[in-house]
């Protein structure tokens, strides 16, 4: 329901970042694949369109309704496990006309919101085992639908948004030590575990995944194959990079780009593209901006009318933070090959439709909010 804002309060440079971060993922797209700007650009309209009208629908009206959107969360991710597109040996996508739609990224919102709503109404129980127990489930069930398309690093960044919003919703600090304390071992445990013959917890392909990040010498010439080839093109670009479109990389030979060394780099491995053409200036000034609009929806946070918008905000500045942090760290090197599109930049119009529904909600719970 729309109602009566005072227009002078709404917050143009969040969302001024946000088309500019868009209109710079369209150029990057155009000069990774031009077969895809198309899509991308009307995926970037349409999806403006909904963000400016969330942006002006009071978010307390959606949170009434949280039980319905995480009903249709669960549905949506059912029909993918029957009846979804396979490609890669996942099934992660319901096709629809001409364009393909990816439940699991906009299952990132539902549960920012799912948990946003559950915190809120259990804010002075929140630390009792029996509320965390029952929160625990609420949120596991659209989880473990991710994970058995599967889809282990979506559900991982999702688990972090999860830990930045019920943080911020008030988890105890002994709470947190002794999470810290018992998922520390775990985690030497799982990584033990998944090098074992027989291991059940993980496909063959993600097991390799990590291991190549472990020992990258061992891979050079499959899985980290594609990680190290970005590097190499991140590195070429040097300090300016060689230009939109550039053909050159060292004098010697045509672009990284154009060799296809590095597949699908509209998506998983853009950020490769950023690092040759506009080198490490570039790459710099991409990610102050992506960190400006996390800090942005933090801001939006700390002057929220109430809790619900509160954590709301914490969680899309949460999506906006560690899907950046992921997305680079694999283009670098730094972390383990995943499946993570960087926010707004890599092509994926589920994507995007996610990431600005979640800041139209953050541009209405700015509009709403106390001044100071």
């Amino acid at each position: 329901m729309l109602r009566q804002y005072d227009l002078k309060n709404y917050n143009i440079k969040l969302l001024l970042n946000v088309w500019l971060l868009s209109a710079l993922g369209i150029l990057f797209i155009n000069s990774a694949n031009p077969a895809y700007t198309l899509k991308q650009m009307i995926g970037v309209l349409l999806c403006s369109v909904i963000m400016l009208f969330l942006s002006v629908f009071d978010y307390s009206l959606i949170i009434n309704n949280t039980g319905i959107i995480y009903i249709v969360n669960i549905v949506l991710l059912l029909l993918v496990l029957v009846a979804g597109k396979t490609v890669g040996g996942a099934q992660r996508w319901i096709a629809v006309g001409g364009f393909t739609f990816q439940p699991s990224e906009t299952c990132k919102i539902a549960l920012i919101i799912t948990a946003a709503a559950f915190i809120a109404k259990n804010e002075d129980i929140l630390n009792e085992w029996k509320t965390l127990a029952k929160f625990a489930v609420i949120c596991l069930i659209p989880m473990l639908l991710v994970v058995k398309e599967p889809d282990l690093s979506t559900t991982i960044d999702i688990t972090l948004i999860l830990c930045a919003i019920i943080f911020v919703g008030g988890l105890s600090i002994r709470l947190i030590g002794w999470v810290i304390a018992v998922a520390v071992p775990t985690f030497i445990l799982f990584i033990w575990y998944i090098q074992t013959p027989g291991q059940i917890l993980l496909k063959d392909y993600q097991v390799t995944r990590i291991m190549s990040f472990i020992n990258p010498a061992k891979y050079a010439s499959t899985t980290a194959y594609q990680t190290n080839n970005s590097i190499m093109a991140i590195g070429s670009g040097q300090l300016i990079g060689k230009g939109l479109n550039s053909n050159t990389i060292s004098d010697v030979t045509v672009t990284v780009r154009d060799t296809g060394l590095v597949s699908e780099q509209q998506t998983d491995f853009i950020f490769s593209v950023v690092g040759e053409e506009f080198g490490f200036i570039g790459s710099v000034i991409l990610i102050l901006l992506l960190a400006a609009l996390a800090v942005q929806c933090i801001m939006v946070a700390r002057r929220a009318n109430d809790i619900t918008g509160k954590l709301i905000a914490t969680g899309v500045a949460a999506l906006i933070a560690f899907q950046s942090f992921i997305n680079i760290g694999v283009a670098t090197g730094s972390l383990p090959n995943t499946g993570l599109p960087l926010p707004l930049i890599s092509y994926g119009l589920s994507s995007v439709l996610s990431i600005m529904i979640g800041m139209g909600m953050v541009l209405n719970i700015s509009l709403q909010s106390k001044k100071y």
